[in-house]
């Protein structure tokens, strides 16, 4: 006898309009569930893609900032640097990856942080995933940030 194998739910993909990706990226919020709050659960967009490799809070003399907060400000202006120099905006961001060495050090600043990044990067949140990790490359960097934008084409 055999085992019936459990089936994955059905997904649609839409097309995009030309005049759909001229205006960037689509924020998904399905229906009926919260919003969430500094990120957005997913994320559509049609264009030229622009990723960031992991960027930690430093200047280009490779000084790192004193501060977690410090150097979340710095990582941020590093990524709008890359993405200007690529083409892109930030809000053509569609994706942000974070990884800390100190959640409970991410969680008691998340005022400060959310301030630093609407100054940087404005109020569009793309999807983001928040991850702890042991260490980074960098002994000294609090963090480290990947960042993917799409330009509409």
């Amino acid at each position: 006898m055999s085992t019936p194998k459990a089936q994955a739910p059905t997904l649609a993909v839409l097309p995009v309009t030309k005049d759909e990706a001229a205006t960037g990226p689509q924020i998904l919020q399905p229906n009926g569930w919260p919003m969430p709050k500094g990120y957005a659960n997913g994320v559509a967009s049609d264009g030229r893609i622009v990723v960031t490799g992991g960027v930690i809070g430093w200047d280009a003399q490779e000084r790192l900032a004193v501060g977690f907060v410090a150097q979340v400000r710095q990582a941020l202006s590093n990524i709008a640097a890359i993405l200007a120099e690529g083409g892109a905006r930030p809000e053509h961001l569609v994706r942000l990856t974070w990884y800390v060495v100190d959640m409970d050090e991410y969680l008691a600043s998340l005022k400060e942080l959310g301030q630093a990044y609407r100054e940087i990067l404005g109020s569009h949140y793309p999807a983001m995933a928040l991850v702890q990790v042991v260490r980074l490359v960098e002994k000294d960097a609090r963090l480290e940030i990947e960042a993917t934008a799409v330009v509409p084409r």
